[in-house]
């Protein structure tokens, strides 16, 4: 007589696991991202699997409707499932940043050139000189030395006519880079200077940390511009269209601001509630994008006007962030500069 199999009891039966979003859905190589669904697990067996493309993460935190994983090193942009012994849940997208150029050292904002090309810094540590300052890297990933001799070369920015600055958070001086990376003086006295940006009329910002914005008109005369308190690292800088100086400074404090500074020098908190707020660039449409810590998270934070926060892409070590004309987020870490596609047209002023 034929035997049939047991069926499970009805309480042993467990739906599929579900992904109905991921936060944020962007993340660096060994960024931490959540997974926001239910029926995530634990289970029985111990925890579910989560595989990015072809990768499997490491998962950090498992509750039945949310679970936190960190991205494989080797991932690339792809398809997220978390596999249970129950079944596999549907496949949502993460955007995983690509690496361009490692062996780099940039404290501060990368630059991108009106043709695409990336430019980072080998800043070094403070009164030592690096081999070479700043390095030269193609969108397709290629790095090569483009300027030697600047001493701790920290801020970068492009003029409204296409040349390269760049300031010396060791001397306090700010050079002038022509196309064939050969730099000459511009302007000196800058304090501990650290960021840089252009206004559309040719006025160079430049932060000293210990307190003192400096703006340089084209005649190249310096004028104290506004005043806020020290950093324990550096200013960085951006500038919008109606010529409002956006600044951060990251301090001892964990509910640091970006700062906004008008036409006229006056400093108000744009923005406050971040931790160690560095690098940041401006959207077209008004964001604010800032490399920080929101909510003990770490990562690249986008500021609406109307002052709402959100972590777009999870990573550690973000110092800094600019906007290609090709399209994509140039982001710089402590070593390295990637680009990935988060669907975000910079600010263009000249």
């Amino acid at each position: 007589m034929a035997r049939t199999r047991p069926q499970p009891a009805p309480e042993d039966v467990f739906p599929d696991p579900r992904i109905d979003d991921l936060v944020p859905a962007a993340a660096l190589p060994l960024g931490e991202v959540e997974v926001v669904g239910d029926h995530l697990g634990p289970h029985a067996a111990g925890l579910p699997g989560v595989v990015v493309g072809s990768h499997t993460a490491q998962v950090v935190m498992c509750r039945p409707g949310r679970l936190a994983f960190r991205v494989p090193e080797q991932a690339v942009t792809g398809l997220v499932e978390v596999r249970s012994p129950d079944g596999v849940s549907n496949a949502v997208p993460l955007r995983v940043a690509r690496e361009l150029s490692s062996g780099l050292h940039p404290v501060t904002n990368p630059a991108v050139s009106r043709s695409g090309m990336v430019y980072a810094t080998i800043s070094g540590p403070r009164g030592k000189q690096t081999p070479v300052s700043v390095v030269r890297v193609s969108p397709d990933g290629r790095g090569t030395p483009f300027v030697t001799g600047i001493l701790n070369a920290t801020g970068l920015a492009f003029s409204p006519e296409g040349d390269l600055f760049v300031t010396s958070r060791a001397e306090g001086n700010v050079y002038r880079v022509d196309g064939a990376g050969e730099s000459t003086l511009y302007s000196e006295g800058m304090g501990v200077a650290t960021g840089a940006v252009f206004d559309p009329d040719g006025n160079l910002f430049v932060g000293d940390r210990s307190g003192t914005i400096f703006k340089i008109d084209p005649q190249r005369r310096i004028f104290v511009y506004a005043t806020l308190e020290p950093s324990v690292s550096a200013y960085h800088l951006a500038v919008d269209g109606e010529g409002t100086l956006f600044v951060t400074g990251p301090t001892l404090c964990s509910n640091d601001a970006i700062w906004a500074i008008d036409t006229h020098g006056n400093a108000r908190p744009w923005y406050r509630g971040l931790g160690r707020p560095q690098g940041l660039a401006l959207a077209r449409d008004g964001d604010v994008y800032v490399a920080a810590c929101l909510h003990g998270r770490r990562g690249l934070v986008r500021v609406t006007p109307q002052g709402e926060a959100s972590l777009v892409l999870s990573g550690n070590n973000l110092a800094g962030v600019a906007f290609s004309p090709l399209g994509t987020t140039i982001l710089a870490t402590g070593d390295a500069v990637y680009d990935v596609d988060l669907g975000v047209e910079g600010l263009t002023l000249f």
